[in-house]
């Protein structure tokens, strides 16, 4: 997959240190969910508290988004990541000194992480800008499979905090947070071609642009889908089928790197059949597995195989979404990312909330699942309406002879 042409295209050292940086800040960035067992019976939760305490770090990476991807067109991607790391790093170093006392103090060590949240627009901006369009898919996708970094959340801490009890398990997890801080120090340096600075509201301009909303719509259901599972799911698998925190964790942790490792592929598979083609078949499948999940299966085994199934399809889709991006928003690719983002965590909060909401008002996850498999038939009819302007305009918009695949 990693061609001679596609080496020779970028810089590999910044593609590395994008994905590292991403990876490990999304390992913490949903740590609250692989500790939630614990952290619920040491304060007595309810499943909708549970829910918002899994939600809130989402919500809060949503909206950072947008202030990152307007930081990385003005002071630059690699000073704006620098800065998010410092503030995680203080953030968890903090929590674990001082110590978490009460459901407060979690909510607002959630609001924290979600400035880790908020490192996809900075990480995918600093490798988009070293590739051609042609290799647009793959870099991004490789960049962006630091979603597995969810994974390492829900394999390790589990276990950890049986061990050491969790509230160590927030002081342990900056150890290889600041590994990678210095490894991005050395390795991450921005492309040569930035765009020119912009007055504030000129980065807000997309927004008059349609095809912004609706990018922003397609990736609020793939990778909403994604990050709202990955949070919700070591609770779901716990309260469900009775596992073990820690066995919940891996089943958990299979699911995210089923999704995360994808990513790459969808954004191989679009930039060589196109973004819509391979999205049209991701929202199909996507629809089917969440509505499948939605029942009560008959074992924990038949959950983690749909679940599986689901993840991939919206794994995939988060590749392909950002194989579009760059080619309608060739220069606004880094407030882009930061709007196509935030509605991305916007979908996960809304789906790890609802779960919450649904088990606790219903005693089952079942309109939870439902209602987010009708927002992928949704995102479907949408592309579907919206593909053949896409194939006959997008082509004419840019001064470069690039190729523009939709």
């Amino acid at each position: 997959m990693l061609s001679r042409e596609f080496l020779k295209a970028g810089h590999t050292p910044t593609l590395f240190a994008a994905f590292l940086y991403f990876d490990l800040s999304f390992m913490v960035w949903v740590i609250l969910g692989p500790l939630g067992v614990a952290i619920a019976k040491d304060f007595g939760l309810d499943p909708a508290q549970k829910g918002l305490m899994v939600a809130v770090p989402v919500l809060a990476g949503a909206l950072l988004r947008l202030v990152n991807g307007v930081l990385v067109d003005r002071i630059g991607p690699k000073k704006t990541g620098i800065i998010g790391q410092l503030i995680v790093l203080a953030g968890l170093v903090t929590a674990w000194a001082v110590g978490l006392h009460n459901y407060q103090q979690i909510l607002a060590l959630g609001l924290v992480l979600g400035v880790a949240g908020a490192s996809f627009a900075v990480a995918l901006p600093l490798a988009s800008r070293w590739y051609p369009a042609e290799h647009q898919g793959l870099a991004l996708g490789i960049a962006g499979a630091g979603n597995s970094g969810t994974a390492l959340a829900a394999l390790f801490a589990p276990a950890l905090a049986k061990t050491f009890g969790w509230q160590n398990v927030i002081g342990l997890a900056a150890i290889p947070l600041a590994f990678a801080f210095v490894a991005y120090l050395v390795l991450a340096k921005d492309a040569p071609e930035q765009p020119a600075p912009k007055k504030l509201a000129e980065y807000l301009d997309v927004l008059k642009v349609p095809d912004a909303w609706w990018l922003m719509l397609l990736y609020g259901v793939t990778f909403g889908g994604f990050v709202g599972l990955a949070s919700s799911l070591t609770m779901y698998f716990n309260s469900e089928y009775g596992l073990d925190p820690v066995i919940a964790g891996f089943f958990t942790a299979a699911c995210v790197f089923a999704g995360s490792f994808i990513r790459p592929v969808g954004g191989a598979l679009a930039d060589r059949y196109g973004g819509v083609r391979t999205l049209s078949v991701v929202y199909v499948l996507a629809a089917v597995g969440l509505t499948v999940a939605s029942f009560q299966l008959p074992s924990a085994a038949v959950a983690l195989a749909v679940l599986l199934f689901a993840m991939l399809a919206l794994g995939a889709g988060n590749g392909a979404v950002f194989q579009l991006a760059p080619q309608r928003f060739r220069k606004e690719i880094g407030v882009m990312t930061g709007l196509i983002g935030m509605t991305g965590g916007l979908g996960g909060f809304y789906l790890a909330s609802t779960l919450g909401l649904a088990k606790k008002m219903t005693g089952s996850y079942q309109s939870g699942f439902i209602g987010f498999a009708l927002l992928a038939v949704f995102a479907l009819v949408a592309l579907f309406s919206l593909k053949a302007r896409w194939r006959a305009v997008w082509p004419t918009l840019h001064d470069d002879a690039a190729p523009v695949r939709v």
